[in-house]
C-alpha cells in the first residue's frame, strides 16, 4: 500500500490519540522507504533509513504508534525488550536474536500469501482426499520389490480384475453425489478417518553460534516422512487437508528468499526499554552489562550482517524505533556513536482529562466498544454516558498524578473496577438487558479508589 505521510497519520489516528509529532516522524520514515524503492539502485545503495528515538512515560502509545505502522503496510516487525539482552559473556540473550527473530516474522508473512495465491489448487485437492476416504477408494500401497529378483526373478502378481462399464457409472455417481453433499455442507459434522504427517519431533535448539540450529529439523531432513491417523469431522478434515496440500504446493526455498529480503528491505526492529540499558553508577557490576549491551546493539543498528538458518542477513536498510521512559536517564546519556545512529528523537506527551475522554470514545479498539461486544454476547446491551466518559477521565488524570503514572493503562484498570458487577453478573440475568452508565454510576463504583490506591504507598 502506497500511502502518503499524511494518510498514514490519518489512519494512525483511528488507534491513538494525540502524539502528532511522533506520528509525523514515523509517517515520514515510512514513506522514505517507498520514495528510496523508486531510485535508481546506485543511489538506492547510499540512503539509509533514519532511526528513531520515542521519548516519553509509559502508556502514551510508543508501542501502539510502531504496531500499528507495520500492519499498514504488511511489513516484518518485532518487538524486543532491551532489558532481556545482555552483553556477550553474562547470561542472556544474544543482540542478533532481534535479527533472526526478525526474519522468521518476515518468513512467516511471505508464506501466508503464497498459501493464500494457492488457495484454490489446494481446496480442490483437499476436497478429492475426501472424497475418495468416503467413497471407500483409498490408495493402496504399492508392493515392494523384491531385491533377489535378479536371481530367481520377480514373482508374477495377480492382476486385478478389470472394472466393468457398469460399475465405472456406479462409482462416477456415487462420487457426485458425494461432492454435491459436501460443498453443500451436509456431511460437515460426519467423522472421517484420514492419514496426516506427523509434525513431532525433537524440539532443541541451539544458539550462540551464529545462527540458532534445530536438531528436530535437522533430523526431521534425514528421515523419511511419518504420518498418523487421525479421526475428525469432515469440516476438520477440510483445514487440515487444505493446509497440507498448500504446502506441497509452495517453494520454500522461494519463500526463503522474498521473506530475507524483505527483512533486509522493509523489516522494521522496535526496541522497548533503552533506556534500561543506560549505565547510571561508577561503571562496575550491572553497569558493565548495560554498557556492554549498547556495544552489542550498536554495530547491528549501524549496519552488519547476521547469519541466520536461511543464511546471511544485511542490517543496513531495516529501520529501528528504539523508545523509553527515560524517567532517571536522558537520551545523551546513551553512548555518543549509538546518539548518531538515531538521529530523529521525538518526545511523546503525557496524558490528560481531554485526552482520556477521546481514547474512551474516539479509536476504533477503544475499551468501552470492547466491553460493549463482550457483554452482548450474554445480551447485555451497555451504553456510557459522556457526562460518565468525563467522571472516568477525571479519576484517571488523578490516580496518575497521585500514583504511578501508567498512562492509558489507567483507564483499563478503572474501566475494570466500573464494570465488575456488571461482568460477574452477566450470564445470570435474562436477556436482553438495556444498561446505562452515567456518571453517578462510576462515582459509586470508585468510592474510596484513589484514597485506597494512595494509602498503599505508604504500607512498608
Amino acid at each position: 500500500m502506497e500511502l502518503t505521510p499524511l494518510e498514514i497519520v490519518r489512519e494512525l489516528d483511528k488507534y491513538i490519540i494525540g502524539q502528532e509529532e511522533a506520528k509525523k516522524a514515523v509517517a515520514v520514515a515510512l514513506r522514505n522507504r517507498y520514495r528510496r524503492n523508486k531510485l535508481p539502485e546506485e543511489i538506492r545503495d547510499e540512503i539509509t533509513p533514519k532511526n528513531i528515538i520515542m521519548q516519553g512515560p509509559t502508556g502514551v502509545g510508543k508501542t501502539e504508534i510502531a504496531r500499528r505502522l507495520s500492519r499498514l503496510v504488511s511489513a516484518p516487525f518485532v518487538k524486543v525488550e532491551a532489558t532481556k539482552y545482555t552483553e556477550v559473556g553474562y547470561v542472556g540473550r544474544d543482540v542478533e536474536s532481534m535479527v533472526r527473530d526478525l526474519v522468521e516474522a518476515s518468513i512467516h508473512i511471505v508464506k501466508e500469501e503464497r498459501m493464500e495465491a494457492v488457495k484454490p489448487q489446494a481446496e480442490a485437492a483437499a476436497e478429492r482426499r475426501i472424497i475418495d476416504i468416503l467413497a471407500g477408494e483409498k490408495k493402496h500401497d504399492q508392493p515392494m520389490s523384491n531385491p533377489f529378483a535378479a536371481l530367481f526373478g520377480q514373482p508374477k502378481l495377480p492382476e486385478a480384475p478389470a472394472e466393468t462399464e457398469e460399475e465405472r457409472t456406479e462409482k462416477l455417481t456415487k462420487r457426485e453425489k458425494i461432492e454435491k453433499a459436501l460443498r453443500a455442507g451436509t456431511l460437515d459434522r460426519n467423522t472421517i478417518q484420514i492419514e496426516v504427517e506427523d509434525s513431532g519431533g525433537i524440539g532443541i535448539e541451539i544458539a550462540g553460534i551464529g545462527a540458532d540450529l534445530n536438531i528436530g529439523e535437522i533430523v526431521s531432513g534425514m528421515m523419511p516422512k511419518k504420518t498418523k491417523t487421525r479421526n475428525v469431522t469432515v469440516a476438520e478434515a477440510r483445514k487440515i487437508l487444505e493446509q497440507e496440500e498448500a504446502s506441497k504446493l509452495l517453494d520454500m526455498d522461494d519463500i526463503n528468499t522474498e521473506a530475507v529480503r524483505r527483512a533486509e528491505q522493509e523489516g522494521i526492529i522496535f526496541i522497548d526499554e533503552i533506556d534500561k540499558v543506560i549505565a547510571r553508577g561508577s561503571g562496575h557490576g550491572p553497569d558493565v552489562s548495560r554498557e556492554g549491551v549498547q556495544r552489542d546493539i550498536l554495530p547491528i543498528v549501524e549496519g552488519s550482517t547476521v547469519n541466520t538458518k536461511y543464511g546471511p542477513v544485511k542490517t543496513d536498510y531495516m529501520l529501528f524505533i528504539a523508545a523509553g521512559a527515560f524517567h532517571n536517564a536522558k537520551v545523551s546519556d546513551l553512548m555518543p556513536e549509538l546518539q548518531g545512529r538515531f538521529p530523529i528523537v521525538v518526545e511523546l506527551k503525557s496524558l490528560h482529562k481531554d485526552d482520556f475522554v477521546k481514547i474512551l470514545s474516539q479509536p476504533e479498539n477503544a475499551i468501552t466498544k470492547q466491553y460493549q461486544s463482550l457483554l452482548s454476547a450474554d445480551g447485555i446491551n451497555l451504553t456510557f454516558t459522556d457526562q460518565a466518559l468525563e467522571t472516568v477521565a477525571d479519576f484517571a488524570e488523578k490516580a496518575n498524578s497521585t500514583m504511578e503514572n501508567i498512562g492509558a493503562r489507567r483507564l483499563h484498570t478503572i474501566i475494570e473496577a466500573v464494570l465488575d458487577d456488571i461482568s460477574f453478573n452477566a450470564g445470570d440475568i435474562d436477556p436482553p438487558v438495556d444498561l446505562v452508565i452515567d456518571a453517578d454510576y462510576v462515582k459509586e463504583h470508585l468510592k474510596g479508589y484513589l484514597k485506597e490506591k494512595d494509602l498503599k504507598r505508604f504500607i512498608i
